[in-house]
């Protein structure tokens, strides 16, 4: 390790079946939390914060099926946050699913939950 590290991921990675609908509702919810965009490709996109970064890319190594947050894998990811960045996950098509004031469980239209833990 060659210094402190300020992320406890390097990169999160998120195989989506629909790339532009994935970018349209995630885009706004990770610049609102403070997140830039990091990489572009014709399969993917990256957003940077600290040391850390998260990638949705529709690869075409993707085994049909879709996102399941209730089958083994990914349940869901919990970042840090507001209610500014769940009022942006709102304009862009995310749903509540459990909001118990001090987090909000938003789930986007292919399956993937995001808790946002506002303080």
């Amino acid at each position: 390790m060659s210094g402190p590290r300020n992320s406890l991921f390097h990169h999160v990675e998120l195989w989506v079946d629909d790339l532009a609908v994935a970018e349209a509702q995630w885009a706004p919810v990770l610049l609102a939390l403070g997140c830039v965009l990091h990489q572009s490709w014709e399969a993917g996109r990256s957003w940077r914060l600290g040391d850390g970064y998260l990638v949705l890319e529709q690869s075409p190594a993707l085994n049909p099926g879709g996102h399941d947050r209730l089958r083994a894998g990914l349940n869901h990811l919990a970042v840090h946050g507001s209610r500014a960045a769940v009022g942006a996950a709102l304009a862009a098509g995310w749903t509540v699913r459990v909001d118990t004031g001090e987090a909000v469980h938003l789930v986007d239209r292919q399956g993937f939950e995001l808790e946002v833990v506002c303080p």
